[in-house]
């Protein structure tokens, strides 16, 4: 029977069953296509990233004897959308199957269902092989439960596969080594250079320009960092074990002017296209800290391990529990517009010119960058959470819709009132200047509240808390927060207020 076989741009793994052996009745097809370069803007970074890694591995599928279909961006027959470039091959190729891996985005899952109705022919859908968990696994975990805690999710992860358990008991004595991860980086210990793999994408770059897609950020360089095929990823993987993973826990929430990078690991890119596996990661960083790496506490083995099995799992499985209805949350009725300085970096906050100048340049900023800085000020400043989405999704090159949006709508911007993250994590500017050098630069003081020269995290801050407490009243996690701003001298607050209110509507002034 003649099949087609559909690969989408983030379900390169070379692991999978599909390519165990060779078989001649198979076509695979791959689609460089306007339909995904244009529905929403993209740093130039992520298409080019994209478009290299598939390249990478149709050559590698060819070279097993494997045939492909490979349809550029600029190829005559491209209609730059995926249910048309799969109707032409079916009928060209007389194929008789269609088959594909099931997408994590769910508006592709969508497409492709809808298209599947429409077929002559037999279709199935496989697992993509890539998670630890089903597509709805935590849904029928969290079942009749009345939180839905990643924490109760991660331990129940630790133990069904074994992973730092000892005697049915975490490891170390702890489950969850948090505390020890929180670290300032003041210039030491050394932190090791980032591993370039220098991938030359002239030719990309060209193409993609040429075209006119409309992108954001910079590429001032013609060959792209980043791994783009499993050589490389398992190669970043062995540089971050032996570099990186001593002081991983330390500093996974720290922030410098001079570092881009710290010590994480550079592997989501190469995770979220499927290159490497995170049973391969775990399993890797896990072999490694027991045959070479005692002298590394636990704290950051356990804490590299927490972001793969629980929060990365925990995220994708929120995800389909609660799409399409999750897109569409908005529980504190947010409505400003994005500022205009976070697609230039121009604003005198020091931080936030730092980490959308550093997302603008390199399309990436870790997790306390995106969650602290960048979403903590969208947050405060009543962005609309369609806008946060769409610049999330866009600006970094490991963002995929089942990863950006529960971290973005639920954890940062707290849209979903709570499923994900049990307060909002919004902060004034003491808790940057504790995770950063940030503030020693800034031209606003971080201790200030309401003069001119105010940090405006601090009024956005205690103006969010005054503003919400209606929405906020019953989480107890917010109670002492609200007990000190009852405690706050009243004509202090109406100057903070006032102050916020003039950030809120003109945001670009500060």
């Amino acid at each position: 029977m003649k099949t087609l076989r559909l690969i989408l741009g983030d379900q390169l793994n070379s692991k999978h069953s599909w390519y165990k052996t060779k078989q001649d009745n198979y076509v695979y097809c791959m689609f460089e296509m306007r339909q995904e370069t244009d529905y929403v803007t993209h740093h130039i970074q992520k298409i080019t990233g994209f478009f290299a890694a598939m390249r990478n591995f149709a050559r590698l599928l060819k070279s097993k004897g494997f045939q492909v279909e490979y349809i550029t961006l600029d190829n005559p027959k491209n209609t730059q959308n995926l249910v048309e470039n799969l109707n032409i091959l079916i009928n060209i190729f007389n194929i008789e199957k269609f088959e594909y891996q099931l997408p994590d985005e769910y508006r592709l899952d969508e497409q492709l269902l809808n298209f599947t109705k429409t077929l002559a022919i037999p279709s199935q859908a496989f697992s993509t092989e890539h998670f630890y968990t089903k597509r709805f696994d935590l849904k029928t975990f969290f079942k009749d439960k009345n939180h839905l805690l990643m924490e109760t999710f991660y331990r129940h992860m630790r133990k069904k596969h074994n992973i730092l358990i000892v005697a049915n008991q975490p490891e170390g004595g702890k489950w969850n080594f948090d505390k020890s991860n929180r670290n300032k980086w003041k210039g030491s210990p050394y932190i090791p250079p980032y591993k370039n793999f220098d991938n030359e994408v002239s030719n990309i770059l060209e193409l993609i320009k040429s075209k006119n897609i409309k992108t954001i950020g910079i590429f001032e360089a013609h060959t792209f960092e980043y791994p783009i095929n499993r050589e490389q990823a398992l190669s970043q993987l062995k540089y971050f074990c032996e570099n990186l993973l001593v002081h991983f826990g330390d500093y996974q929430d720290a922030m410098h002017t001079k570092e881009v990078n710290l010590y994480h690991s550079r592997l989501s890119f190469a995770m979220n296209l499927k290159l490497i596996s995170p049973k391969n990661v775990v399993d890797t960083v896990l072999n490694y800290w027991t045959q070479y790496g005692k002298h590394i506490q636990i704290s950051q083995v356990e804490g590299f391990i927490r972001q793969i099995i629980g929060w990365r799992e925990y995220m994708r499985g929120m995800y389909w529990a609660f799409m399409p209805d999750y897109k569409t949350l908005n529980h504190l009725k947010n409505t400003q517009p994005l500022p205009d300085f976070y697609w230039t970096g121009n604003t005198k906050m020091n931080c936030l010119k730092h980490c959308i100048t550093n997302s603008l340049n390199n399309g990436y900023a870790h997790h306390i960058q995106r969650l602290m800085v960048t979403g903590n000020f969208t947050l405060l400043a009543q962005i609309h959470p369609d806008e946060v989405d769409k610049w999330y999704l866009g600006i970094y090159i490991d963002a995929i819709e089942w990863v950006q949006l529960p971290n973005t709508r639920g954890m940062s911007q707290f849209a979903d009132g709570g499923k994900i993250a049990t307060k909002p994590y919004v902060s004034s500017g003491s808790y940057i200047n504790k995770m950063s050098n940030y503030c020693d630069s800034c031209l606003y003081n971080k201790n200030e509240k309401s003069e001119d020269n105010a940090c405006p995290f601090n009024s956005l801050y205690w103006n969010f808390l005054f503003e919400n407490r209606n929405a906020l009243k019953d989480n107890h996690r917010m109670q002492m927060m609200f007990n000190l701003l009852d405690n706050m001298d009243k004509n202090q607050l109406i100057k903070i207020r006032a102050r916020a209110q003039k950030i809120i509507e003109s945001p670009d002034e500060f």
